[in-house]
């Protein structure tokens, strides 16, 4: 599983010219599922980014998690973050999870970050949507639960 996190002010989705889902203060997730995904590494990273600390404290210093600065979470399904375009020009998908699996294990993610207690949003999985941000720093993490960077 692979999340791209980026710490906002705000950002939005919307789908067919209707906003679904925005946060203020917070971090936009982007989440994407592979085969071998399952709720284990939906666990780790849920847990990972509750806790991740990257908002500024009273000194300047990133010591301080969303939770703690009043911010809210916006997870949106991206199974392009699994494209592989090592051959060629065109994308290949082939890594992403086929859809009726990785809608479970977001749905699965989604709830183990509502159970930390933080107000989190989606977008609409497998939907045509436009994600808009301001990245507050900026600021943009990569997480993969089964490697590091």
């Amino acid at each position: 599983m692979r999340a791209v996190v980026q710490r906002v002010s705000r950002a939005q989705v919307t789908v067919a010219n209707e906003v679904v889902s925005q946060i203020g203060r917070g971090l936009l997730v982007l989440l994407g599922v592979t085969h071998s995904d399952n709720e284990a590494d939906a666990d780790y990273l849920a847990a990972k980014i509750a806790g991740l600390r990257i908002f500024d404290d009273q000194d300047g210093k990133m010591n301080v998690d969303t939770a703690a600065v009043g911010g809210g979470i916006l997870v949106v399904s991206q199974f392009t973050l699994y494209g592989d375009v090592r051959r060629g020009k065109r994308p290949s998908f082939d890594a992403a999870a086929p859809p009726e699996r990785a809608r479970q294990i977001y749905q699965y993610f989604v709830e183990r970050l509502q159970a930390a207690n933080l107000p989190c949003h989606t977008g609409r999985f497998q939907e045509m949507m436009q994600v808009e941000l301001v990245n507050d720093g900026p600021v943009t993490i990569l997480l993969d639960s089964t490697k590091t960077f």
